[in-house]
């Protein structure tokens, strides 16, 4: 029998010692958008650069209310939430020139939801190539942009409407 060993992962495998705050609900809260790299608010959703991103203008859009699953929302807040997204793609469009898109959720941890306790909807611009060895490798993500120079770009795009 052959055995693969990948002790880097146990760190996602293993569960928390105890609860640890929601990040989207903390950054919300505070009245510091760009340290917290909220691009927009709108009314019942705020939309946020991925801190760890897979791609230079990763975003997530999140609800204010902090719930885990589709059921659990509002309808008026998923409604939102979609044309957030909506309007991400075209921001993105308009600022990066992506070849493509992944727009999408994980709901759950076992579904690959790094927040799992606060739904959020992910909006990656991808190219031919953004992704290489360096990720499966070396651990390690080439972005081509600094996550500041990327909130100016879009924050000042959802300004503008």
């Amino acid at each position: 029998m052959d055995y693969l060993w990948s002790p880097w992962r146990f760190q996602y495998v293993r569960k928390a010692e105890g609860p640890s705050p929601c990040i989207f609900c903390e950054n919300a809260a505070q009245d510091r958008d760009e340290e917290n790299l909220i691009v927009h608010r709108a009314e019942r959703n705020f939309v946020i650069l991925n801190l760890f991103p897979y791609t230079a203008g990763h975003l997530m859009v999140a609800p204010y209310h902090h719930v885990s699953t589709l059921e659990a929302s509002r309808d008026d807040a998923l409604t939102e939430m979609i044309l957030l997204a909506k309007l991400a793609q075209a921001k993105l469009t308009e600022i990066h020139r992506p070849q493509g898109l992944n727009i999408g959720m994980n709901l759950g941890e076992s579904a690959g939801a790094g927040i799992a306790g606060h739904i959020h909807m992910h909006v990656l611009p991808r190219w031919a190539g953004d992704a290489n060895f360096m990720t499966t490798v070396a651990e390690t993500r080439v972005l081509p942009e600094d996550l500041g120079v990327t909130f100016r770009k879009l924050s000042d795009a959802f300004r503008q409407g």
